[in-house]
């Protein structure tokens, strides 16, 4: 199991980023477009940031997200994205897919 093991210091919103800065001086950054719920706030709503151990929340937009994702490239809410990273079309096509199928057995009527 990893663990974070920097503090997250503060978080703040500016030209059109969330940027969030540890205790050690290392600072996060990604764009609010990546994330449908961020991409729809005001300025105001963006800037209204709750910083936990665990992640970022924001009370205005009913948003949250965790530190491991944000480090993992995973800024929310976009399915295929991790597959996508892969670095195939392919392999995010696959995920799509196999991600809204229903098991083998549940179809065939097989009650495993």
């Amino acid at each position: 199991m990893s663990t974070l093991v920097d503090i997250a210091c503060s978080a703040s919103y500016a030209r059109g980023h969330i940027i969030v800065t540890m205790e050690s001086g290392v600072e996060i950054k990604f764009p609010v477009r990546n994330n449908p719920r961020l991409a729809k706030g005001s300025p105001q709503q963006l800037g209204n940031i709750e910083v936990s151990p665990y992640g970022l929340h924001w009370p205005d937009l009913d948003e949250d997200l965790s530190f491991r994702g944000l480090l993992e490239g995973d800024y929310g809410q976009y399915i295929g994205r991790r597959a996508s990273r892969c670095g195939t079309r392919r392999a995010a096509r696959v995920y799509r897919c196999h991600a809204k199928k229903e098991p083998r057995w549940a179809k065939s009527g097989d009650s495993r």
